[in-house]
């Protein structure tokens, strides 16, 4: 049985122990079922997100309208469905801009060190010392409000998360034996860096970019209900929640059902990235 354990590949190991986290599961499965919304969107959207029906304004939940309309009459339910898709895209793309960059920073600073490190980490603690939301509103509005403008605002925010963590793993991984012998056989840097060290160092980084995308939905939105992100008519979460603020007493379903659906979304991605964590650091499996 021992030897049957020692020759058990890691990334078995790994799903073995996500799959026994049931918690770990139910966000899988809500992250999943968020995908499929967003991917099947106009196939089983009712209406058009930008249809307009003002004879229908602040209907109430119906089996015409499943989620009610909002103060121009649309669908709140089709706008939930295409809504999936824009708050899915920026979480996915931001922070995939910021682990690449950030990751690519963090080797460089953590395996050559000396004034390269001092420059990189100086930028990173001059990032992280300002709050995250004021300097993407700092980025979003040099570049101008849009949905576009403010996925690269959360992925310059969170280079610096990533960058950092890299670093980090570089400098414990860099003296292992196997790195040493590298160098002593005379094998290049960037070989060391792309096929030792950083297969050494993705696990944190994987787990780190999943509760992410959770933070960067929520960013998004922020910057939507700030009127920073997704422009009209756009069916951005955070959007229809500030167009909906005002209709809180007289339609509390305008807000009641984009705020789920954030909730749903974050929590998922949340429930999964501490499974990762839990099945990929070995120390909290002691």
């Amino acid at each position: 049985m021992a030897a049957e354990e020692e020759l058990t590949p890691p990334w078995k190991e790994a799903w073995l122990a996500f799959y026994k986290n049931r918690l770990a599961l139910a966000g899988l499965g809500i992250v999943v079922l968020f995908i499929f919304i967003a991917i099947i969107a106009p196939w089983i959207a009712p209406y058009s997100y930008k249809e307009q029906i003002l004879t229908e304004r602040m209907q109430p939940p119906s089996s015409k309208h499943w989620f009610g309309t909002d103060d121009f009459g649309r669908d709140i339910f089709t706008r939930i469905l295409y809504g999936a898709r824009i708050s899915l895209w920026v979480g996915f793309f931001s922070v995939l801009g910021s682990v690449v960059i950030g990751t690519v920073l963090g080797i460089v600073a953590g395996y050559y060190g000396r004034w390269v490190d001092a420059i990189i980490s100086r930028i990173f603690d001059i990032m992280l010392a300002f709050p995250s939301i004021l300097l993407a509103i700092a980025v979003v509005s040099i570049l101008g409000p849009s949905l576009q403008n403010a996925l690269i605002a959360i992925a310059v925010i969170n280079i610096p998360n990533f960058g950092r963590l890299v670093r980090s793993r570089v400098l414990s991984v860099k003296q292992e034996e196997f790195i040493m012998a590298a160098r002593a056989v005379g094998m290049k840097d960037a070989r060391i860096l792309f096929h030792h060290i950083l297969p050494n160092s993705i696990s944190p980084v994987i787990v780190q970019a999943t509760l992410a995308i959770a933070t960067a939905i929520i960013e998004a939105a922020a910057l939507g209900f700030l009127g920073l992100g997704a422009q009209p008519p756009s069916p951005e979460w955070g959007k229809m929640l500030a167009d909906s603020k005002q209709y809180l007493v007289q339609a509390p379903w305008t807000l009641l059902f984009p705020g789920i659906a954030i909730m749903l979304t974050v929590l998922g991605f949340n429930l999964m990235g501490d499974g990762l964590r839990d099945a990929l650091d070995p120390k909290m499996k002691q």
